[in-house]
């Protein structure tokens, strides 16, 4: 009985607003409330939610984040967000915390499951006593024994190591030299390590350094380090030569498997069968508190969600916070997988928000296009440039290469884009003309360093580019007219994907 005076004070204004009170009396009395308080919202404008978006709201959200990386300090030295560690954990619970306030207007589910992650303390390579400057440690390496130093010789395995026998026998006790391509990082060390090889150094088989990662670690892997092409070239040519090299290798590392979670918010109105979904990754690397990536992307959604709670939605929205994505688009992979086919129909399309706020910016959009892709990407590539040339800014369209969280959803016939501002690519001429910034400099110069916080930040383009996610968000939540069906989809070409250079921030092959 408690209820009922302020169901009738709401019942009187659902009258005055001219909705049909009797069609809800056989609902719960709060219910009834909250269908009420729903009715009586404005209907959702891209004008009016854009308008809510400002600085101090990101500013306030950014400085959250950058606290509860420095809770992991203890543990790892310094503030990271990884997944496992004390500063991801208090940021899943700080997005559940916020969404709490807003249960009359969301659903949240938290979606458990495992991930593997590394941890790197140092390495070291040397051949024939020469430090090579490219030399990195793919991630999810396993380390040398007791993370000491191993010697042997530069052994060069044929074509690009995807076969058992394309690793000569005496690669055993040997450091494998191999060709990145035709298959992954992580069979190549695994192939290595069957043959006895102590470690395996990879090499770009294009220009430039091949960070990368082995993926899911099994018992076979060897420590495993990269090289450029000009570097790994090099060696081949003197082990084509005179037929001798010796390699020092050391990696302290480790790798560990965690629990983590996905954090998904859908409004608890709006048409089932259309729902709009959006997302970004809740995690950082190791060595930083990942505050542009993806805190920006973390905290854009966040502060558009509690917008878009003052609104009625006529097609449903969720947003979904990713977890492990710097571990290879886990957390994505993982919401996808356990998808029906009913499930996958109702999402009629997926944005993808990581890195809003790079210091080096460039308003960077997906290449996405309907030839190579689900229908529907190149609308939402579109309705991104059309916002763009609106508000009289310039942009730049980048690969569609499997780099984000879009990638599962674009694997499973679900149309897909999104926007950036830049990683450790390198801003050219013409970009800096057309966004101001340093050319030759990266878009994001702490892109997966500890540098990666509040003063790495770029407030401007990251108000504009949240702008630019509510009117993504109000303009498919209003209304899909005109957006292909997926029932009318054509198959979905799949020529391209599996060959996605890309799976998350790591070459893969």
């Amino acid at each position: 009985m408690k209820y009922l005076p302020f169901v009738a004070t709401l019942a009187s204004s659902a009258l005055a607003a001219g909705i049909n009170f009797a069609q809800l009396l056989d609902q719960k009395p709060l219910d009834i409330a909250d269908n009420i308080k729903w009715e009586l919202k404005p209907e959702v404008d891209s004008a009016a939610l854009q308008s809510a978006v400002n600085e101090l709201d990101l500013k306030i959200e950014a400085a959250n984040l950058f606290k509860v990386a420095h809770g992991s300090v203890f543990e790892y030295g310094h503030p990271t967000r990884i997944i496992g560690s004390p500063g991801h954990w208090s940021t899943v619970n700080h997005l559940l915390d916020t969404l709490h306030h807003l249960k009359h207007y969301y659903d949240v589910d938290v979606q458990s499951f495992e991930a593997f992650t590394g941890i790197l303390k140092s390495f070291s390579l040397s051949i024939n006593g020469v430090v090579p400057k490219s030399a990195d440690a793919l991630d999810l390496t396993p380390p040398t024994p007791g993370g000491l130093p191993v010697t042997g010789p530069v052994v060069l395995v044929d074509n690009y190591g995807c076969q058992a026998s394309d690793y000569p026998f005496n690669v055993t006790n040997g450091i494998a030299l191999i060709q990145r391509g035709s298959c992954s990082f992580g069979q190549k060390s695994e192939l290595a390590g069957l043959r006895g090889a102590k470690a395996a150094l990879i090499y770009n088989n294009e220009p430039g350094s091949a960070k990368g990662t082995l993926g899911t670690p099994t018992p076979h892997m060897v420590p495993s380090l990269s090289l450029s092409k000009e570097d790994g070239e090099a060696v081949k040519r003197q082990l084509l030569g005179s037929g001798s090299v010796s390699a020092t290798v050391a990696v302290d590392a480790y790798v560990k498997k965690f629990k983590t979670k996905n954090v998904i918010a859908t409004t608890r109105y709006g048409n089932d069968s259309n729902i709009v979904m959006l997302g970004a990754h809740s995690d950082s690397v190791a060595a930083g508190p990942g505050i542009n990536d993806d805190g920006s992307g973390t905290i854009s959604l966040l502060n558009v969600a509690k917008y878009l709670s003052k609104f009625k939605v006529n097609n449903k929205v969720r947003f979904a916070w990713w977890a492990a994505e710097e571990e290879g688009l886990l957390g994505s992979d993982y919401y996808v997988s356990k998808l029906t086919p009913k499930e996958k129909s109702q999402i009629r399309l997926f944005m993808d928000y990581d890195m809003m706020a790079s210091p080096n910016y460039a308003y960077q959009i997906y290449n996405a296009t309907n030839s190579e892709n689900p229908l529907g990407s190149e609308e939402l590539k579109n309705l991104y440039i059309d916002w763009y040339v609106e508000q009289g800014l310039n942009y730049t369209l980048v690969p569609f290469d499997g780099r984000s969280d879009y990638d599962g959803f674009i694997k499973s016939g679900i149309p897909g884009g999104g926007i950036a501002t830049g990683a450790e690519g390198l801003k050219t001429e013409e970009e800096a003309e057309l966004f101001g910034g340093e050319a030759g400099v990266a878009y994001d110069p702490c892109y997966h360093s500890l540098c990666d916080d509040l003063a790495n930040l770029d407030y401007g383009a990251w108000v504009v580019n949240t702008k630019l996610i509510a009117h993504s968000v109000a303009t498919y939540a209003k209304s899909l007219d005109g957006f292909p069906l997926r029932e009318e989809a054509s198959p979905v070409k799949m020529t391209a994907q599996p060959n996605f250079k890309y799976h998350g921030p790591n070459l893969v092959l």
